[in-house]
């Protein structure tokens, strides 16, 4: 059949091929489509191809495929097309196509340190772009197809490496369990204490999201810039293992050991002494460093000075380097306000102790914060006479992480 001379095809034969069409194509793939074409093609004689064309918006030259596939040995069941048919891998086209993708994915352990793509964000759109310029054509979709298939995903950092642990790790960890144990059986408070990351007062972007009028996003600074009037604000954080309760001391200035200090005496005389009326000595437990820690000579002596003012015996132990996340209160406390102002800028300080004040859980935590307007200035030295002037008593096991300061 030839129909190489294009001419007008009947309209009503048109309209009539494509209403045939459009009720058989969700049932025709590939093959049978240009198949089906083809013969309604060949039935109708000269202008077949160019009517049939017109109906389905097949081009021509698929339709004389179909009229050759007509002349042609039938396909073993189940093939579309005939081995070899179709457009050719681009793995098989190019063999080194993999192993360029993943040199570039992972440049330091494939030997590659040389790679373009390095130091900057390797998006599929980046990769399709390198791969393209060494002479790859390649697209983005295919990149995402061909990282999955060899095992890729997209992944986040895990924080999972701690790094080379004290040799003691384990047994202060034993000791600390042993203490809290033996205080509360005796009916003594136990807290855990230390300072959340500080956060910039203002209008700045908060992480995390909030409901609220589709299109009405809250509209805050592009760049976070400490503003010079409202400053930052430093959240120390007392939290009572015993109870579940918890005070905030909302700091504007700096955080150290006398910040440190003052915020566990406001718990005591806010919620402590309530809760505890008989006791007489307070187990602390805090992180290795910062304001409150194991080596800080203004630490012990602003302790001192608490215990001489409340009449406790104060016992401390300290977590061993690198293991704060297991202080009790950074997942009993510090995280459920970090989840009850996601979303929410933090504009005044007084929005801040509010957010805080307002923080509870379903086991029933209850947080109480006041602002901490002193100022504690930095860098403020403590002679060794004023450290020997403090009643400190170590503990038989690493008496530089465990003791006791007595009111003088």
């Amino acid at each position: 059949m030839r129909d190489d001379i294009w001419c007008m095809p009947n309209p009503e034969v048109v309209e009539w091929i494509r209403t045939k069409f459009l009720s058989l194509e969700p049932d025709l793939n590939e093959r049978s489509r240009r198949t089906w074409a083809a013969v309604e093609a060949a039935s109708l004689g000269r202008g077949g191809i160019s009517a049939v064309a017109a109906a389905t918006g097949m081009s021509r030259s698929t339709i004389r495929a179909g009229l050759r596939q007509l002349r042609e040995p039938p396909l073993e069941s189940g093939r579309i097309r005939r081995p070899g048919g179709g457009r050719k891998k681009l793995t098989d086209k190019h063999p080194d196509l993999l192993s360029r993708l993943e040199a570039l994915i992972e440049p330091a352990t494939r030997g590659d340190p040389q790679s373009p793509l390095r130091w900057t964000c390797k998006s599929t759109r980046r990769l399709a772009a390198e791969l393209t310029r060494q002479g790859r054509p390649i697209s983005r979709m295919t990149v995402d197809r061909l990282l999955r298939e060899s095992g890729y995903s997209l992944q986040s950092n895990r924080k999972v490496r701690e790094g080379a642990g004290h040799p003691d790790r384990n047994a202060q960890f034993e000791y600390i369990n042993k203490q809290v144990l033996a205080f509360q059986q005796r009916g003594q408070p136990v807290i855990s204490v230390d300072t959340k990351k500080k956060e910039l007062v203002g209008d700045f972007k908060n992480a995390g999201r909030q409901w609220r009028p589709q299109g009405q996003a809250l509209e805050v600074r592009v760049h976070d810039f400490v503003d010079k009037e409202l400053g930052k604000a430093i959240p120390y954080g007392v939290y009572d293992v015993t109870h579940n309760e918890a005070w905030v001391s909302v700091g504007i200035d700096h955080d150290t050991a006398e910040f440190a200090a003052a915020a566990i005496g406001r718990w005591w005389s806010k919620m402590g002494r309530r809760r505890h009326p008989d006791a007489d000595t307070l187990y602390i437990t805090a992180d290795g460093g910062g304001s409150n820690g194991s080596r800080s000579r203004l630490w012990k002596v602003a302790l001192q000075k608490l215990a001489n003012r409340t009449g406790l015996r104060l016992t401390v132990s300290h977590f061993p380097p690198g293991t704060s996340k297991w202080n009790k209160i950074e997942h009993r406390l510090f995280c459920h306000i970090t989840q009850n102002w996601r979303g929410q800028p933090l504009v005044s300080h007084e929005v801040i102790v509010q957010l805080i004040s307002n923080t509870t859980t379903a086991e029933g935590l209850k947080v109480k914060a006041a602002l901490d307007r002193r100022r504690y200035p930095t860098r403020k030295k403590v002679a060794k006479e004023d450290l020997e002037k403090v009643n400190l008593a170590p503990a038989g096991f690493h008496g530089d992480w465990n003791y006791t300061i007595a009111p003088v």
